[in-house]
């Protein structure tokens, strides 16, 4: 059965309201934003996302953001985008803000099968103990905090640390973006592009990866492929996608 589909738009067509959706990309790099913003267009709303950052107020996630389509998002920090601290501080958004290595290890955690681990990221802090933001009310205060979560002391070979335990991720579906791919779905990514495309594409259920240049299967060196082919359900043929800068910063002239 083909996994090529003629659109974004055809591909992200059964995502229902209230699906989780881990998202490749970091701030603006490799995101998929064609199929974003081919989601954008559906109506779909309640969504839960896993994604290192939300984009930025007119780019990639900001967009299901600032129509209110995202009710939860698992994010390692907030970034550029204004609108994400807007809602996350009013009490509009819910939102666990999770360490970057703890967040992309829970989702290669899922995608292997790995239901937990221990890890000494957080220890000590409310990451462990609990009591870390999720949702604030209108007044300010604390609606909904993080729960404490297991820690335990490893023997001399771990140098007899603390770890807590984190639990791993999974998701139903992913958006991924690629700078190549094949008609069977392996796919290669640009630099650092390859950020948090492969985690999520293999922490959920059904894979949808956007590619700038497909090719027929046994055109790409094996020792290419970042991601094969078993990870990826549908891929859409996009073309180039536009190079955004999140945030340009010019040396001034001496």
């Amino acid at each position: 059965m083909s996994k090529i589909v003629a659109s974004a738009r055809e591909a992200v067509a059964d995502i229902v309201s209230g699906s989780s959706l881990a998202v490749g990309g970091f701030g603006l790099c490799g995101i998929p934003g064609a199929l974003i913003e081919a989601l954008a267009a559906t109506g779909v709303t309640d969504l839960e996302i896993i994604s290192n950052n939300c984009g930025t107020d007119a780019h990639g996630l900001g967009i299901l953001l600032a129509d209110r389509r995202i009710r939860r998002i698992t994010a390692s920090y907030v970034g550029e985008n204004s609108e994400f601290a807007r809602q996350y501080l009013s009490g509009e958004l819910e939102v666990e803000l999770t360490p970057q290595g703890t967040l992309a290890e829970k989702l290669r955690a899922g995608g292997a099968g790995i239901p937990a681990f221990f890890t000494p990221a957080g220890v000590g802090t409310p990451i462990s103990d609990g009591g870390l933001p999720w949702r604030y009310a209108a007044d300010g205060s604390i609606a909904l905090a993080s729960p404490p979560k297991e820690v335990r002391t490893f023997g001399a070979r771990w140098n007899h640390r603390r770890y807590v335990l984190e639990e791993a991720l999974t998701a139903d579906y992913a958006l991924v973006h690629a700078l190549v791919g094949d008609t069977e779905g392996n796919l290669v990514f640009n630099k650092a592009a390859r950020n948090f495309n492969p985690l999520a594409a293999a922490a959920a259920r059904v894979c949808i990866a956007q590619v700038e240049n497909l090719v027929p299967a046994g055109e790409l060196d094996p020792d290419r492929i970042h991601l094969p082919g078993i990870f990826v359900d549908r891929i859409v043929h996009t073309g180039p996608q536009p190079e955004r800068i999140e945030k340009l910063t010019i040396a001034q002239e001496r």
